[in-house]
This record gives structure tokens, C-alpha cells and sequence, in this order.
């Protein structure tokens, strides 16, 4: 091949250069070439409900979606986000100006980062972060500010928040509840952030894609407080809570517009998406409350199996309150390095895991810390316990 044009520089330009292969990717396919049980990468290993399933074969034999779908996405599946939103947060949302269908949750947080940021402009994480998120940033060309949740409450730190924005500060990146840690922000934690983004005329976007799965306390949208609705975009998606992540269907909810804006951005990334599926998810929303109990307490009994196993095992084990991952600490192992660990693993035990130092800025705050995801099924977990017990 020959030297890539203008002599050495490289093809990715610089603001990406940091980027090489996800973890995820490096961690499965090394579960693929050990036969390891991959609790790296949170995927479920079943599908979700076979109704739904088949609403989006019937909606690909009746013909709809099948083409491009409407560009703010098929107005069935923004009219029950709409009701979703209503149903289980008390918001309203008017389906035809406030919401906006998108491939997953991941094009939503681009798409809105793109749209609302300037070069040269602050962007307040909580670290660790999914590294989207990082990706997402500077591919806006804005500045990341990460705010480190510490082991072993990972709480966020209120006086730290305030002390990191500056007059350059446009946008507060805020996940609840959060992967990795599994913490889910309190009223008075969110209290404090509205606070500020009012004081300080922040822009807000949430991610919330976990929003069914907490175990303790309660998920309380930071766009249901009061000065909030107008200046938060709210992301969510249906690949966690109805186990279809291949679906890619994610939404938006906001103020017009915002709404507006991240559309802009988003007809010019996939345009549309999922056509089929959108209109099998419309019907998803609108299961009964016994389905999304029944999921809560699927993935309880599930974390509990697997933190039960990963405490006998002897790492220090930070029970989630939220999401469907489990961060340990292997400082009682020995051990001081979670990437060398983690790719070690797969050998000495047929486990794979996800070092969390690579979620962090500052990768010392996670250097012993290694997350493991739960959304598998319960003889899966108890064969990867067993395997662990190896340790």
C-alpha cells in the first residue's frame, strides 16, 4: 500500500487519534478465541419477548418500515415514547415537536453533542464514562472535564461539580443510572446539578438508557425537576430494557427546540433507521407493569448471584444500585492491574471482564477496578462463579 498522502500524516485525524479499538471489541474477540464466558461486553444472551419479535416480522411482511421511515421516526413509536414518558416519569412530551427517534442511544449522544457544541467548548462527565461518550466530544471538538465518582460509594461529588465549571463550560454530560459504577443519582444529588445548570445557563443531556433496572432507591428523571425540562435533552433506548440491542433504536426527549437542533445533526449521521423495529418497539412500550417488574427482578436475583460469587472469589465487590454491570476491585487478589488482569483472565479461568481504567481520564482512580456485566443467563453466571473460584 502505498505512503498515505501528504508523506507520514496519519488517515485519523487528531482529534480521534486517541481512539484505536474499543476494549469491547479486544475483551470478545479474546472470548471468542479462549471459549471464555464473556461477561465483558453487556449484551444480553437471550432475546427479548417473542411477541415483540414478532410484531417486527408482521410489520416487515406488511410492508411497514421496510422503506425509509419518517426522519423524526414512525409517528407510532414517538407517540408511545410520548406515553412512556408520561406513564412511568409524569412528563409530557408532544410527540411531533419533542421527540426523536435514533439508532440507539449512541447515535442520540452524538448526534446531540455534534448539534450543541462549539469548538473550544466545556463538556462536564462523570468518569468513569462509556467511552462513547470521550469519542463523541471531541469528534464536536469540545473539551471533556471529567468529574471522578470514587470508589467505593461513587458518589457524586457536589462541590467538585461547581468547582469544575468555568465561563467555558456549555454542557453537563450526566448518565443515571451509571455504567460502570451501577450508582443512580439521588433527588439531592440532582437537585444540586439543576441548581447549577440553572445558575450557570448549562445545557443538560442525560443518558438514561438504564432506567428500568434499578435495584435501589428510584430513577428519577433530571428533566422532572422544576427549570430543567427546558434546557435537558433526555436519551433513552430500547436495547436494555427489552433485551434487542441489535435493534439500534434509541430516542431523544426535549423542548422543541432542542429537539430541532439534534435533528439537524442526526439527518446527516444515519438519516433513518430500524424501520421495522421502530414500530415493534411502539408495541414493546406499551407492556404491562408485570413485564418491566419481572425484568427488575430477573437482573436482582442476577446481580446478587453474580456478586455473591465474585465476593467469594475475593475481590472486593461495589454492589450496584442501578444498570446491569457489577465493578470489583482485585487489590484483595493481589493484583494492581486490571488491564494486565483482565487479559490474563480468560487463561486462568475462561472468564472475561472489562478493566474499567479505560472509562477513566485519570486511570489510576480505576486501576484495580474491573466491571463485569450480569444480563446473561443464570447457568451462565453460576459456570462463570465456579470458573472464578479458580482464583
Amino acid at each position: 500500500m502505498s505512503a498515505p498522502a501528504g508523506g507520514s500524516r496519519p488517515f485519523l485525524n487528531r482529534r480521534l487519534a486517541a481512539f484505536g479499538t474499543t476494549i469491547f471489541a479486544e475483551m470478545s474477540a479474546l472470548a471468542t478465541a479462549t471459549g471464555s464466558i464473556n461477561l465483558g461486553q453487556g449484551f444480553p444472551d437471550t432475546d427479548g419477548p417473542a411477541e415483540i419479535a414478532e410484531a417486527a416480522v408482521r410489520a416487515i411482511r406488511d410492508g411497514r418500515g421496510n422503506q425509509y421511515p419518517p426522519g423524526p421516526g414512525v409517528p407510532e413509536l414517538r407517540l408511545a415514547i410520548a406515553e412512556h414518558q408520561r406513564r412511568f416519569h409524569g412528563l409530557t412530551y408532544d410527540p411531533d415537536t419533542e421527540v426523536l427517534v435514533t439508532a440507539g442511544a449512541t447515535e442520540a449522544i452524538a448526534a446531540a453533542l455534534l448539534a450543541l457544541l462549539e469548538p473550544g467548548d466545556e463538556v462536564i462527565a462523570l468518569e468513569p464514562y462509556y467511552d462513547s461518550y470521550a469519542a463523541c466530544i471531541a469528534m464536536a471538538g469540545g473539551v471533556r472535564v471529567p468529574l471522578t465518582l470514587r470508589a467505593p460509594h461513587f458518589r457524586l461529588d457536589v462541590d467538585a461539580l461547581r468547582a469544575a465549571v468555568t465561563p467555558r463550560t456549555r454542557l453537563l454530560l450526566l448518565n443515571t443510572p451509571h455504567n460502570p459504577t451501577g450508582t443512580v443519582l439521588t433527588p439531592a444529588e440532582l437537585a444540586a446539578v439543576a441548581e447549577l445548570a440553572i445558575e450557570r445557563d448549562l445545557l443538560v443531556v442525560t443518558d438514561e438508557v438504564y432506567e428500568h433496572l434499578v435495584f435501589e432507591g428510584s430513577h428519577t428523571p433530571l428533566a422532572s425537576l422544576s427549570g430543567m425540562r427546558e434546557r435537558t435533552v433526555t436519551i433513552s433506548s430500547a436495547g436494555k430494557t427489552f433485551s434487542f440491542t441489535g435493534w439500534k433504536v434509541g430516542w431523544v426527549t426535549a423542548p422543541p427546540a432542542l429537539v430541532a437542533a439534534v435533528r439537524s445533526t442526526k439527518q446527516f449521521l444515519t438519516y433513518v433507521s430500524s424501520g421495522p423495529f421502530q414500530h415493534a418497539i411502539a408495541e414493546a412500550l406499551a407492556l404491562p407493569d408485570t413485564f418491566y417488574e419481572t425484568l427488575r427482578a430477573d437482573h436482582l436475583a442476577k446481580r446478587d448471584l453474580l456478586a455473591d460469587g465474585l465476593a467469594a472469589a475475593g475481590f472486593e465487590v461495589f454492589r450496584p444500585q442501578g444498570t446491569y454491570f457489577i465493578t470489583t476491585d482485585i487489590t484483595p487478589l493481589g493484583e494492581k492491574d486490571g488491564l494486565a488482569f483482565c487479559r490474563a483472565l480468560p487463561t486462568r479461568c475462561g472468564v472475561v471482564a472489562i478493566p474499567n481504567q479505560v472509562f477513566y481520564d485519570d486511570q489510576s482512580a480505576g486501576a484495580t477496578q474491573v466491571r463485569w456485566a450480569f444480563c446473561k443467563r443464570k447457568e451462565v453466571l453460576a459456570e462463570a462463579v465456579s470458573r472464578l473460584g479458580r482464583l
